[in-house]
């Protein structure tokens, strides 16, 4: 069988603000990819890409879904892998993961709301991952859609430079099409829904100043990505081919100098194709991504696989899904070499090895079967009895672990038991099942009341999760009242020795350490451990479990029980009894240091504050601003849109945010919108901080 071209394939994703028009632009290319024979709309709960019930009922995306689709351009055929995203903030884990392994991504703009707050998240985590990126201008229909305001706010903005490569014909209910400022065509589109919806006439005479004036500003952009172009360029402008132009603007992609910017209503069915067309002509192939670098697990030598089917095959486990019908789907991105279904895999993580019993190409929530993936392809497993999200699946004889994903940690959380007694087993597995499809989302027993606790990124994201147990596993639950996810800290670095002594005939435990504990450096999480004893006083086979042991007493802190965020702790000295130590003796005299130390080393309680971005008419500012005073809001900016709304950036402690949406939309005859994400941890108010402590009735209890 042939090789497969890479030059060929595109593993792109959409992602955008909520309600920016990602999943209508998703299925209108599953349209005129011929993918799907009828388009599916958002707002009549019929879209492909958004399966799940409760994405259809509430008309947004909850979960990142997977499709392939194939594209004909310039006399050839392209592969697209393309993953839809949500663009709500409680489930940025779902773009995060995503990202991570997409060679380039289309981010989506409203026309009318332009950059909004999601918009920057979703940018700054394609910039993480280096991902390239085009922009597409939706909603070009509606009222106030203004496309090159939204071109300069991508400029202000995110910092990018962004290059439009067409321009609007007319704009609102006036929108007709878009000249390409390449090929200087007009191109207009026809109502209905034909694949070929559009034709070609002649730029309007009223816009060929402009037309001339936007495309100099590209060729200028065009001829900085290239050296020679450049040359070219200053000699004689109109010498300049398309293929050239288009060249020069992808090298300027893949290297990120550049973001082009196409516009279109994806509603109406217009700018779709001339989009698709822009994927194939900018964003890069796997072979333009070039290898992927990971660590050599056996000797810790940085390696890299190149794009190849000849090499040996690596991939990244991206995604845990639950199917009803095939059980744990596992997707995952090949960067390099072929895996056959039923063949093994080596798990980095685990070092054990994994049978693939089937490999499926998915379409949303169906799955095609597929003898085989090569390098360059998203597919999802099924068979393995343990991987994880962020795992490494290789060849055993050939080795490397690639970089994993960070994970935001849980800011709210409920408490929740079944209805009904039998239902206890259901609700332990169904949870545990959701909390390995969502590495944001955690389950743990809270040791002195034996309740539940799950936490996740905010209140919508736990409403899923609750709806889910109801629907897809049948548990019936009840609720506590949301808590904040509190974090304690210590403020100053204290001196202690703890001895740890028991004797009960025959052999007996001890431990002998004197370590200094503080706050952790600036930036650092977990524990920062230093060992600096001298002349063998803690022989070297214990000193590991005393990091342990200070790793596990860090779960629980000394105020309220909360777990500790970070904390630097130095080992000076100690001793050992050559019969009765051994590293329980250490692992306990550890714990019970952390314990003794970390009342005296000032402690305080840490709580989340969310970032908030109100945008509000300018009437309802003063009630809108004195309410987040009361909140104990810290107000950061205050600017105005060109259409006249305002909007109002703020710090506020998440404790103070329980059901805003709802004050929010009283205050402003339900006008105001709102976004908010989690920025970072700060110091509770003394007078809180003792109330929550005093409500939380933890005591520290000596260990025996």
């Amino acid at each position: 069988m042939a090789k497969r071209d890479l030059r060929y394939t595109r593993n792109i994703g959409i992602m955008a603000h909520i309600d920016a028009g990602k999943t209508t632009t998703s299925e209108r290319i599953l349209y005129y990819t011929g993918k799907t024979h009828k388009i599916g709309e958002v707002h009549e709960g019929g879209a492909t890409m958004d399966w799940m019930v409760q994405e259809q009922e509430r008309g947004i995306t909850i979960t990142s879904a997977a499709t392939t689709a194939f594209w004909h351009y310039n006399g050839e055929t392209y592969q697209i892998n393309l993953i839809d995203t949500p663009g709500h903030v409680d489930f940025t884990v779902e773009v995060e993961r995503s990202l991570r392994v997409l060679d380039g991504t289309i981010a989506t703009f409203c026309a009318v709301g332009r950059v909004q707050p999601q918009s920057e998240t979703v940018w700054r985590q394609a910039d993480k991952y280096g991902v390239p990126k085009i922009a597409y201008v939706n909603k070009m229909d509606r009222v106030g859609a203004d496309f090159l305001a939204c071109v300069a706010e991508i400029k202000d903005k995110l910092g990018a430079t962004a290059v439009p490569v067409c321009l609007p014909i007319g704009s609102e209910d006036k929108f007709q099409g878009i000249v390409d400022l390449i090929s200087r065509k007009a191109i207009y589109y026809l109502p209905g829904e034909e694949l070929v919806n559009y034709e070609y006439k002649e730029i309007p005479a009223d816009m060929e100043d402009e037309v001339a004036m936007w495309r100099e500003k590209l060729l200028e952009a065009a001829s900085e990505c290239d050296e020679a172009l450049m040359e070219k360029y200053f000699e004689d402008p109109e010498s300049l081919t398309e293929e050239e132009i288009i060249a020069a603007l992808r090298k300027g992609t893949i290297e990120m100098s550049i973001v082009p910017a196409c516009c279109g209503s994806s509603f109406k069915n217009k700018g779709t194709q001339f989009l698709l067309d822009a994927v194939m002509r900018y964003l890069p192939s796997p072979l333009d991504k070039g290898a992927v670098k990971g660590i050599n697990p056996r000797n810790g030598k940085e390696i890299t696989r190149e794009p190849s089917a000849d090499e040996p095959f690596c991939g990244l486990v991206f995604k845990i899904a639950t199917d009803p019908f095939v059980g744990r789907l596992a997707f995952i991105r090949a960067y390099s070499g072929r895996l056959d279904a039923g063949s093994y895999v080596y798990n980095v993580r685990s070092d054990k090895k994994e049978r693939v019993a089937r490999l499926y190409q998915m379409h949303s929530n169906h799955q095609n079967p597929i003898e085989f993936v090569e390098a360059g392809d998203i597919c999802a497993a099924v068979g393995f009895k343990d991987l994880r999200t962020g795992d490494t699946v290789c060849e055993e004889s050939k080795p490397i672990a690639l970089e994993s994903m960070e994970f935001p940690d849980p800011v709210i959380g409920i408490a929740v038991e079944p209805k009904t007694q039998q239902d206890l087993d259901k609700l332990g597995i169904a949870l545990s099942k959701l909390a390995e499809e969502d590495p944001t989302f955690t389950v743990k027993s809270d040791n002195e009341t034996g309740q539940t606790i799950i936490s996740g990124m905010g209140e919508l994201h736990l409403d899923i999760i609750i709806d889910r147990l109801r629907r897809e596993f049948g548990v019936e639950i009840n609720q506590g009242a949301p808590q904040v996810n509190y974090k304690e800290a210590i403020t100053k670095t204290v001196q202690h020795r703890e001895v740890f002594k028991k004797q009960t005939g025959g052999r007996g435990k001890f431990a002998d350490i004197i370590v200094e504990i503080g706050p952790a450096d600036e930036g650092v999480s977990g524990l920062q451990f230093d060992n600096q004893v001298k002349g063998g006083n803690v022989p070297k086979e214990f000193v590991p479990s005393v990091q342990k042991g200070f790793e596990a007493a860090m779960a629980n802190g000394c105020l309220a029980g909360y777990e500790v965020q970070s904390l630097k702790v130095t080992l000076l000295d100690g001793s050992f009894h050559p019969v009765d130590s051994d590293q329980l003796s250490f692992e306990l005299a550890a714990r019970m240091a952390f314990r003794h130390a970390c009342p005296k080393a000032k402690p305080v309680l840490l709580e989340p504050i969310m970032n908030l971005e109100v945008v509000t008419p300018e009437d309802y500012m003063g009630e809108i601003v004195g309410d987040l005073n009361r909140r104990r809001g810290q107000i950061v900016s205050m600017d105005s849109t060109s259409t006249g709304a305002r909007i109002i950036k703020a710090f506020v402690p998440l404790s103070e945010q329980f059901g805003y949406v709802t004050v929010l939309r009283t205050l402003s005859s339900g006008r105001a919108t709102s976004t908010m994400s989690f920025d970072h941890y700060a110091e509770v108010p003394a007078a809180m901080a003792k109330d929550i402590v005093e409500r939380s009735g933890y005591r520290v209890f000596d260990e025996e």
